[in-house]
């Protein structure tokens, strides 16, 4: 099992043809990677139909300083859970560092905090998140299914969703264009 170091705080891109069309041209934002498997959230799709201000309105929060963005599609697992994913000027109950691309948090705090216009200066919301038991995401890894990069506070905070996963290889120096979605053996 790889370390949970070295893939906290990177994200986790889906390559072409990886067989799985809950995770097509995915961008993975990776909290945590240990022993007992690994959690990370989407941050390359947007939820439609739903932002900010509906999730704040449902938990009887009033939007007062807070923008109505766009909800991510943070993966296929509990996606009626939701996350916070945001600058780490910001800590409370259960925040989780995954340095050095952001913090996480899924309390109802910091959504007040938000509101109330006291929260993280850059932050993003999704539903759901991607979740690997034990060894599989190191298994998906050798199967050719996913790349890990480093990403960037540019990335998360200034690129929109839509242009995630091709701006996070070409910030690797890999021109997504010439990525195929088949693999040989030698």
């Amino acid at each position: 099992m790889m370390e949970s170091a070295y893939l906290a705080g990177r994200l986790l891109l889906a390559l072409p043809g990886m067989g799985d069309p809950r995770f097509d041209h995915a961008v993975i934002a990776m909290i945590n990677h240990d022993a007992q498997g690994a959690l990370g959230i989407g941050i390359g799709a947007l939820r439609k139909g739903i932002n900010l201000h509906v999730i704040l309105a449902d938990l009887g929060i009033e939007p007062g300083h807070a923008p109505d963005l766009p909800v991510h599609y943070g993966g296929p697992v509990e996606p009626q859970r939701g996350f916070v994913l945001h600058t780490p000027d910001w800590d409370g109950p259960g925040t989780v560092e995954a340095a050095p691309l952001c913090s996480l948090s899924a309390s109802i705090e910091v959504l007040r905090a938000i509101a109330a216009g006291e929260g993280p200066s850059q932050f993003l919301i999704a539903l759901g998140y991607a979740g690997w038991g034990a060894g599989q995401l190191d298994g998906e890894m050798r199967r050719h299914g996913w790349q890990v990069v480093d990403g960037s506070a540019d990335l998360l905070w200034n690129i929109p969703a839509e242009a995630r996963w091709a701006q996070s290889w070409r910030e690797a120096g890999i021109d997504p264009a010439l990525l195929s979605s088949e693999t040989g053996r030698a």
